[in-house]
């Protein structure tokens, strides 16, 4: 993987930067509402720099990145899940891929999104329309990946997402995204919260987690202010007693290499990689959908891979 911009003026700043995006797990009420909380300023504008976004589609994909690492929260080992959205509207979908690394990559079917006009709200309703939201977990442990789908009804990632989960586990869900911009259009906050309500959880403690999210500003104007996220969590969730159970970081990576493509490129029929050394252009390039990291094969490359299948 290629950073096209790390987060950051100078090292110190990028260090810092990647020491506060965070995953955090906790309880409310004792276990009666399990929770999980994201900073994700530094990875949202990674994936911003290397995507070559604009405003409408960094909100986009950024809402995507911060919901599928909340979905990590109780992952182990080897596992990952995948949000995957196909739709009729103008960004057509997206697909992002998260593991219990906290490692997060993933694309959007159309960039830029072909539109006119930047919607009216933050919540890009338009931008989805119909379609179809799928969920994929691969745990390691499982001899094949388990897909969850739902319709879109209603446009928005944290509210479909919500719906999913409500009917998938039959659980009460709550999802929030926020991406907070400056003036000239830079991520200067980016967060999440994923929120379940436990069977047996008392109504009243559900209506003072309600209200506590009423009166809470964005989590993206929060952590743009420098919030810390678990002062975040003791001071904001005091009424319902938060229990950290723990934290781990999050980050925008892709073990793509050019290592990795090259294998792709000599496993090409040996016909092919002929026609390609004859007609160019070169170098050839070739671009990882999921970071936008590109690799460059020159002439003498392609002859070395043609070379290899001919002996083969």
């Amino acid at each position: 993987m290629k950073k096209k911009k790390p987060y950051g003026n100078t090292l110190r700043e990028q260090l810092e930067a990647s020491s506060r995006d965070r995953l955090y797990s906790f309880f409310l009420d004792f276990g009666g509402i399990r929770g999980a909380l994201v900073h994700a300023t530094r990875m949202v504008n990674e994936m911003r720099a290397n995507h070559e976004l604009g405003t409408v589609e960094t909100l986009l994909l950024g809402h995507a990145y911060i919901a599928s690492s909340l979905m990590t929260a109780n992952l182990k080992g080897g596992d990952r899940v995948n949000i995957r959205v196909d739709c009729s509207g103008p960004a057509k979908g997206l697909s992002v891929e998260a593991n219990a690394f906290g490692e997060v990559r993933g694309y959007l079917i159309e960039n830029p999104i072909p539109v006119d006009h930047s919607p009216e709200t933050f919540e890009l309703r338009e931008l989805l329309d119909r379609g179809i939201l799928s969920v994929t977990r691969f745990l390691e442990r499982a001899k094949q990946p388990f897909t969850g789908q739902v319709q879109l009804r209603h446009g928005t990632l944290a509210e479909d997402l919500s719906h999913y989960y409500l009917v998938s586990e039959q659980t009460p869900s709550a999802f929030t995204f926020s991406v907070q911009f400056d003036p000239s259009g830079e991520v200067t906050g980016a967060g999440g919260l994923f929120l379940q309500v436990m069977p047996g959880t008392e109504e009243s403690k559900v209506a003072t987690l309600e209200e506590i999210l009423r009166q809470m500003p964005s989590l993206g104007r929060l952590f743009a202010e420098q919030l810390p996220a678990e002062q975040l969590l003791r001071e904001r969730f005091a009424d319902l007693s938060p229990i950290l159970l723990a934290k781990r970081r999050i980050a925008f990576m892709c073990h793509c290499s050019k290592s990795r493509f090259r294998r792709f490129m000599a496993a090409l029929p040996q016909e092919e990689l002929a026609e390609i050394l004859e007609s160019g252009p070169f170098p050839v390039v070739t671009t990882c959908f999921n970071c936008n990291s590109e690799y460059d094969f020159p002439r003498a490359e392609i002859e070395e891979l043609l070379a290899e299948r001919s002996a083969n």
